[in-house]
């Protein structure tokens, strides 16, 4: 697989575990139906492309592009929708989270 492509693999998963952290919340420790297998969608499809993009890229940039990404977004939805601490602390962690994970990026580059 191209480089390109498996980081755009590893990108949408990291959505999809911005998905699953969210559908989590919304499951009340799965006593929801709907949400929970919200959750279990989003989880095995997360999952899956990330094994496709670490297949290309280092697991150490793979992974901490993936939980970045979870991080980082499940920390700003969470402030938008599920009225989590709003502060300026919390958005220079998620620019800490971010700077981080494009550092390491810079280091990583794709093995054969």
């Amino acid at each position: 697989m191209e480089g390109s492509m498996a980081y755009l693999l590893v990108i949408v998963a990291g959505l999809f575990e911005v998905g699953f952290a969210t559908f989590l919340k919304l499951s009340d420790g799965f006593s929801r139906l709907i949400p929970s297998i919200g959750f279990l969608v989003c989880a095995a499809i997360s999952f899956s492309l990330l094994a496709e993009a670490a297949k290309t890229l280092p697991i150490g940039t793979s992974y901490a592009i993936w939980t970045g990404i979870g991080a980082a977004g499940t920390a700003i939805l969470g402030m938008l929708i599920f009225n989590d601490p709003v502060s300026l602390t919390r958005f220079l962690a998620i620019g800490l989270i971010i700077g981080g994970v494009v550092l390491l990026n810079l280091t990583g580059g794709s093995h054969a």
